[in-house]
């Protein structure tokens, strides 16, 4: 989700983040309410359970590094699970307005300059936009230091 965003941007986004503490069997979020907010949990852990067929199962655990929340951010979706705390946690949270303005427009930007750096490409000369912006959409950018190798 932030692998479009440059140095500048990605710290945009971290200085964007709100810190939040959660006590062992707080919620962090209740299927089928409405979310706004992503969570990105860097410490304590976490449980995730969905009703089905009118009972609660456990689907997964969150440990540090791991993300959630992200679906009420890309598609204003209700929240699909429910997210409560196992241990003293601390999540950083992000909102959509900040998601939407900078993750967003970063991520077009970047599928922009791909798709205008690929038409200059003369063995791509005969793609038609769509073909263009769908390989511009495959594109990896990968930082190498001077004198690294690339291809052996």
């Amino acid at each position: 989700m932030f692998m479009a965003l440059d140095d500048h941007d990605l710290k945009v986004v971290i200085d964007a983040m709100d810190e939040k503490k959660v006590a062992p069997g707080e919620f962090v979020i209740k299927e089928g309410d409405a979310g706004d907010v992503l969570f990105i949990v860097e410490s304590g852990e976490l449980s995730c359970t969905k009703v089905i067929d009118g009972a609660s199962k456990f689907l997964k655990k969150y440990n540090p590094g791991d993300v959630f929340g992200e679906l009420a951010l890309l598609y204003n979706a209700p929240r699909a699970a429910t997210i409560k705390a196992d241990s003293d946690s601390l999540l950083w949270m992000l909102d959509r307005n900040t998601f939407n303005n900078i993750v967003k427009e970063a991520s077009q930007n970047k599928r922009a300059k791909y798709e205008n750096f690929l038409a200059t490409v003369p063995i791509l000369e005969n793609m038609i936009h769509y073909e263009r912006a769908k390989m511009a959409d495959a594109v990896k950018e990968k930082k190498v230091k001077n004198g690294e190798l690339i291809i052996k």
